[in-house]
This record gives structure tokens, sequence and C-alpha cells, in this order.
């Protein structure tokens, strides 16, 4: 298809396929061993493609829906042979990933959000979701890298409260990209580090501010009533903040990552994903299975541990890459 083209630089790309070939490795490892001694897409073949995607991760819903597509496809153009499978699965997941929106940007932007009523500039805030140990500290520390590269002017607010280690962490960060942090002691309210960090955020122009959160699942409504306590906090400062509320999960645990979107997409509206840890599993499938699943744009995935290797989600990139 004529949008499978270069978007990316080499070096972002050369990282992308190496993060992913872990993924890309045992999918096709499995797809081959489905159509051996298949000359055409039979019921059997259609049947073993089912097993290969539910198996990396795609999900079991996603899974039929892509089986489903290509039935059609099979049926309209009555014999098709194998060789054409790996085509026509690259233009259906991408087709998949376009109904959610996902991956149409290439690079770190923020919009254009107008003045706020006293003339001043409005911040875009983002407030950060997800369990510990899935990379959340990490994500905020590369993403306010990335921002600050872009020129922008980055505040951070650790609203984690709950665990010393989450402020400290989210400290280094702030240290090491050389931002800006609000932070409180251990057990303090979270909503008003939030508040304070958005007073803190519009008095220093900030372009972005980005607003840790606790990740604790263990009690579904004292989380939900958590967040929505610290955004109505935010909207005392910044009337229509959090401009985004990002959910990041661990690519790596794969049908756990569905299961945590769906205790946080009960909690709080979530807006957008980040996936991790892409390049450590064979787990990459979860991506399009989330994204589709949940309805939800996938904006980020880290593909390495390096500060550049948390990367803006490009579906045409990432479907390229996967089945290169």
């Amino acid at each position: 298809m004529s949008f499978f083209k270069k978007i990316f630089s080499s070096d972002k790309k050369e990282t992308l396929d190496k993060g992913l070939e872990k993924t890309k490795s045992s999918f096709f490892g499995k797809l081959s061993k489905a159509v051996a001694g298949k000359s055409k897409v039979d019921a059997e073949v259609l049947d073993n493609l089912e097993e290969v995607l539910v198996s990396s991760d795609v999900g079991v819903d996603t899974t039929l829906k892509v089986i489903e597509r290509i039935e059609e496809r099979v049926s309209k153009d009555k014999y098709l042979g194998t060789e054409e499978l790996n085509k026509i699965l690259r233009e259906e997941i991408a087709a998949l990933l376009s109904e959610t929106n996902s991956g149409e940007d290439t690079e770190y932007t923020i919009p254009s959000l107008p003045k706020q009523a006293d003339g001043r500039k409005t911040p875009y805030v983002l407030m950060v979701v997800g369990v510990n140990g899935v990379g959340k500290t990490t994500t905020i520390g590369k993403l306010a890298y990335q921002f600050k590269k872009q020129g922008l002017n980055v505040v951070l607010g650790a609203a984690d409260t709950f665990r010393a280690a989450a402020i400290d962490q989210l400290q280094v960060w702030a240290d090491r990209v050389d931002v800006p942090m609000i932070r409180q002691e251990m057990g303090s309210d979270p909503a008003s580090v939030a508040f304070d960090a958005l007073k803190s955020g519009v008095n220093q122009e900030a372009d972005v501010i980005i607003i840790d959160t606790a990740g604790r699942l263990h009690n579904k409504v004292n989380l939900m009533n958590e967040l929505t306590k610290v955004k109505r906090v935010m909207q005392k400062v910044v009337v229509d903040a959090p401009h985004d509320v990002l959910l990041v999960l661990d690519g790596s645990t794969g049908q756990n990552a569905f299961e945590q979107a769906k205790q946080f997409t009960a909690a709080t509206e979530v807006t957008s994903l980040a996936v991790t840890k892409l390049d450590g599993t064979a787990k990459g499938g979860v991506v399009i299975g989330i994204s589709d699943q949940f309805k939800i744009p996938v904006k980020y995935i880290g593909v390495g541990e390096g500060i550049e290797d948390l990367q803006v989600f490009n579906k045409f990139e990432f479907v390229d890459s996967f089945f290169k």
C-alpha cells in the first residue's frame, strides 16, 4: 500500500526495528509454521493464523476481526496465495489502527491552546496514570526530555505521594533533564501537589505540565475518587485541565496489560496510551489489541532503555517494522 513510506529518520526507524525484533521473530516463526506446505489461504490456514495472533497477544476480539477481514478478501479474490498473507495482514492491521486515530504523528507536539481569561499562556497539562513498575516515571522523564528538546518549558508534579521512592525517582529525572519539579512530603494530598504544580507552571509560563499520579489498583473506588479529585482541583487553576490522560502500560506483560487498561478506563477517562518495554518481549502484538479493544489511541511506545527510545507511535512505521 502506498501509505507504507518512510516517515521516521533512519536512526529512529533502526531503533524501532531493533525494539520490535523479538516480537517479529516470534510472530513470523509461528506464521511460517501456520502456512507450511500450503499454497493458498484455506480454512486450516485461517485457523492456524487465528492461533498465531492470539498467542502473539493481539487479543481474541481483535484477532477475530482480523480473521473476518481476511476471510472476506479470500471469498472475494477466490484464490489467495499464502505468499500474499503477509501483505494482507499488514494492510488489515494498519486499517484497524486507523480506526482509533492511532499513530498519525511523527514528532513530539502539543496542541495550540487559547490563552487564559487573564491573558496568560495556557500550559498543556498531561496527567499520567498507571500501576507501579510499568515504566510510568521513566516515561514521564523521557517525555520531559523530548518536550524540552523541542524548546518547550516543562514542569513536573510529583502527585504520586503514596511512595517516597516515586517522588525521589521523579526528582532524579527532573534533575537529569534539568526541569523544575513540584513536590511535597510522602503522604501529602496528591490533589494539593497537582494544584501547586499547575500554579507554579502558570507563573513560570510553562508550555507543558506533567503530573504523575499513584497507581494503586487494589481499590478501584479509591483510585477513581483520587483521580477525580486531582482533576477537579487542577481545573481551579487551568479550566480544561488535564488536556490528556496518558495511561502507561508494560507491553511485556501481555494480557495483564489488557486487564490494567480495563481497570483504569473504568476508574477514569483515559485519552491516550503509552506502551513500554516492547524491546524486551515477544508480546508486541498487545499494542494492536489494546488500541483496537479500548478505542484509545496509542501515542508513545518504549523500544529501549535510552532516553531517546521512547518514540512517538506511528502506525505505518510500526506495521512496517513488525512485518519487515
